[in-house]
């Protein structure tokens, strides 16, 4: 059920996970002396907590020398209060750097949804015919908070542990550089065993950040076309597709994660190892008389302290994967290609008299550069004209009024409007002489007046009225539990045809001075047809309008018809006139009331 234009699956771009995290690191240059700040708490927080191991190695040996005569009370004292504000003050650089943290991935999290929004706003609509609704939506919630947590877990613990590891090694080495050797021996071992599981793993955590966008724009495709699934008996074959994007995310996720989940047992069994060969070197050189029992005492802490900064790091780094793969997806959407900058154009104020020309005018759509879709199209509207632009399926009807909105641009030729090419005027500019009714309607979750008066500041609640009145609605939306103020959700009964006319009615309360109507009777019945078209008669009177229908009785009063058969005008003229000709108009129309016969 792909919708749009074209729409597929862009090509795959090659991973590199090292730019990518880079990229963040760029990105996150405001705060980096938050960050640093950050982490340098983290760094002295874990040097504090490593000087501590020297204060108990002399508590230690104080006790064993008083054992034989007396216990010096007041040396163990003073090891134990420096010991004490050593671990207080490590404490509180450790809630500090949490704290500012934290701070520091709200922003990150908040700036990078914004810019995602944003983005959204500059991005041609031909990037939303490659890359499904739910992808999108996947950077902007499940990306980002991955970024967010990864950071948050991750990145002050790999400086602490580093700076852990560092200080525990000089430390080691300075106690006793026998017992230090043994211990780094097997610290190697475990780093080369994570270098490897992260170098088979790093390809998992890409794939499942892809398809975990998959998943999730298959599911907000089906779910919104739910109704057809279901009319369509669809049932299986969506659920046999949803399994194979649901088992290519389960497996992704298991291999990421397994692999990552190995780091850890192993860390601890190689730490493990290493700190009995430490208990066994440290037995034979007390024996000796080389080292006192104290430096085995403080040895043995500084081992679980220079062993479990290589596990923290380990899972650190699995963290950091899964944070570089998703800021991949979120810097490869920030930087793909925008629309062309408009800074350097002058904002017109000129009033809008409605003239629009058409001059031999080409287009085709990006992913096929040398298929035209419109080949050579040229027509004059005159102010305040009703113009209905008729034709098959395919025919480039929709086409058309993107390229008038400036959605796309024109491969050749150009649009005038009044008399200005639109490609000199800006694109907010262009939008703000249009009001708009498409086939598929949009009402957000909000009360009926919000729906209503959308971007339209000023409103009347008279002139509200009175355009509701004007499409037959007033009644209806008089009977809704709060009136106007009623707030429309997935609860509220309204129909199909209703939430047409609602939008109909936005439309006239917007005033633009041209319209574009596509397919705005499709939703509703024989009978609220003749209201809507009374209501849309009184809506075009004055203005320039373009209308799009299939149902070519509701365009008998238009001013021009434009008929288009594979991207050319193959017919211009009136209702009437078309029809006394007896071509493809006069086909089209005589070929709807035989269907209803």
């Amino acid at each position: 059920m792909q919708r749009g234009h074209g729409r597929g699956r862009m090509q795959e771009k090659p991973h590199n996970l090292k730019k990518a995290m880079q990229d963040l690191l760029v990105y996150c240059r405001r705060d980096m002396t938050v960050i640093l700040v950050s982490l340098l708490l983290a760094a002295g927080g874990a040097v504090l907590t490593i000087i501590g191991p020297r204060q108990i190695s002399r508590i230690t040996d104080l006790i064993t020398a008083g054992l034989m005569t007396s216990i010096d009370m007041a040396g163990i004292a003073r090891a134990g209060t420096v010991l004490i504000a050593l671990y207080g003050l490590s404490s509180l650089f450790t809630f500090l750097q949490h704290y500012l943290m934290a701070g520091f991935n709200q922003r990150l999290s908040k700036r990078m949804r914004k810019d995602i929004v944003e983005k959204i706003n500059t991005l041609p609509l031909s990037y939303f015919n490659f890359h499904e609704h739910g992808d999108v939506l996947s950077r902007v919630t499940n990306d980002v908070d991955t970024i967010s947590a990864s950071l948050s877990n991750s990145l002050a613990s790999i400086v602490s542990s580093a700076a852990q590891f560092a200080g525990c090694l000089l430390m080691m080495v300075i106690t006793n550089w026998i017992m230090a050797g043994t211990s780094v021996v097997s610290t190697l071992i475990a780093m080369a065993v994570m270098m490897v599981i992260m170098g088979r793993s790093q390809k998992y955590f890409v794939a499942r950040q892809q398809n975990l966008g998959n998943l999730n724009g298959y599911i907000e495709e089906m779910y919104t076309g739910h109704d057809v699934i279901r009319t369509s008996h669809a049932d299986e074959k969506v659920k046999a597709h949803f399994d194979e994007l649901n088992a290519a995310v389960r497996e992704a996720n298991f291999k990421s994660q397994f692999l990552g989940g190995m780091m850890q047992p192993l860390m601890g069994f190689i730490g493990n190892f290493g700190y009995v060969a430490v208990c066994v070197v440290g037995a034979v050189l007390a024996m000796n008389g080389t080292i006192t029992f104290g430096v085995i005492t403080a040895f043995m802490i500084y081992v679980r302290q220079f062993q479990s900064p290589v596990q923290q790091i380990a899972q650190a780094m699995t963290s950091m994967q899964s944070a570089a793969a998703a800021a991949e997806r979120v810097f490869e959407f920030l930087d793909e290609e925008e629309m062309d900058s408009e800074e350097d154009k002058a904002h017109r104020t000129e009033e809008t008299r409605g003239e629009v020309e058409f001059r031999h005018v080409q287009f085709a759509y990006p992913d096929k550069p040398d298929e035209l879709v419109i080949k050579d199209f040229s027509a004059h509207v005159m102010p305040g004209q009703k113009v209905a632009i008729v034709g098959p399926t395919g025919a480039g009807k929709t086409t058309l009024v993107n390229l008038l909105m400036r959605f796309y641009e024109t491969r050749g030729g150009e649009i005038l409007l009044d008399g200005v090419n639109i490609r000199d005027m800006k694109r907010s500019e262009v939008h703000d002489k249009f009001g708009m009714v498409l086939q598929d309607t949009w009402l957000f979750e909000g009360s009926v007046r919000e729906n209503l008066c959308y971007n339209t500041p000023g409103v009347t609640d008279e002139q509200m009225k009175a355009a509701c009145r004007a499409c037959g609605i007033h009644a209806f939306i008089k009977a809704l539990p709060e009136g106007y103020d009623t707030v429309l959700s997935d609860n509220t009964a309204i129909s199909a045809g209703q939430k047409q006319l609602m939008t109909i009615a936005r439309a006239m309360i917007q005033n633009s001075p041209m319209l574009i109507l596509d397919e705005a009777t499709s939703s509703v019945d024989t009978r609220t047809e003749l209201i809507t078209q009374r209501a849309m008669d009184q809506l075009t009177e004055k203005r320039t309008s373009f209308v799009i229908a299939h149902r070519l009785s509701t365009i008998r009063n238009a001013d021009m018809i434009l008929v288009l058969r594979d991207g050319d005008i193959v017919e211009q003229g009136k209702h009437g006139e078309l029809l006394e000709k007896g071509g493809f108009y006069a086909e089209l129309y005589n070929s709807q009331f035989e269907q209803v016969a």
